[in-house]
């Protein structure tokens, strides 16, 4: 992972981390991914307007990672 100096916090992901996930990843992993902050893309998810595929489990929502990598241009 990635990380600001200044902040300390991260700055998204690696090549290398994205196409290491597995099927479907939490939507906090997803929105690492896209560089999209944790209420941003909770409302996106919720409003059904997230970039990719979301699956909803129970409370849960999973992000497909076969859409996430080819919305990023890194499909196989």
């Amino acid at each position: 992972m990635r990380e600001d100096i200044a902040t300390g916090r991260s700055k998204g992901m690696s090549r290398e981390e994205l196409l290491a996930l597995p099927a479907a990843v939490d939507l906090e992993t997803g929105n690492r991914a896209l560089g999209l902050g944790r209420s941003k893309g909770y409302a996106l998810a919720k409003r059904g307007a997230y970039p990719c595929r979301v699956l909803r489990l129970g409370n849960a929502y999973r992000v497909v990672t076969a859409d996430l990598l080819d919305l990023l241009g890194l499909a196989a």
